[in-house]
């Protein structure tokens, strides 16, 4: 049997563990409303002072880098990370699912595409600059023709 010193002890290591959701929001590099989301969205139950206060364990933190990790490194939908954090092991009899990127990766996509792009399109600005000057010398040239 513990002493009530070792108690005193466990109990002050547990407390520890607790973090506010501006600590987790910094531990995992994520804006405050983001963890307020996933914790709706992925029906995470917190525990809350008598003030209201947000109070998240060591446990916590783990799915919230398991779900950062899913949606921001390997591409998850929100359906997909939930799918992923309910079922982690897929029984045999179940059926594949294949998991959509999600719009960030699908952005990121378009924008090396973008910048395969980039210099055709500056050269074609320059060229249509170009005839427009022309243009626009061969319209003054007109102009004075008619006038004088």
């Amino acid at each position: 049997m513990r002493s009530p010193i070792e108690k005193k002890e466990t109990m002050m290591r547990m407390e520890k563990r607790k973090f506010r959701i501006g600590e987790l929001a910094k531990c995992l590099e994520v804006e405050r409303f983001v963890i307020r989301f996933w914790e709706k969205e992925f029906k995470i139950k917190t525990t809350r002072s008598s003030g209201g206060q947000r109070f998240y364990s060591e446990d916590d933190l783990n799915t919230f880098k398991t779900i950062k990790e899913l949606l921001y490194q390997k591409g998850f939908t929100i359906a997909g990370a939930r799918k992923q954090i309910t079922n982690p092991s897929k029984p045999k009899n179940e059926k594949e699912f294949t998991v959509t990127p999600s719009q960030r990766t699908v952005l990121t996509n378009s924008h090396s595409n973008t910048q395969k792009l980039h210099d055709p399109l500056l050269l074609l600005r320059e060229r249509l600059i170009h005839l427009q000057r022309l243009l626009l010398d061969h319209v003054r040239a007109w102009l004075a023709y008619l006038l004088f």
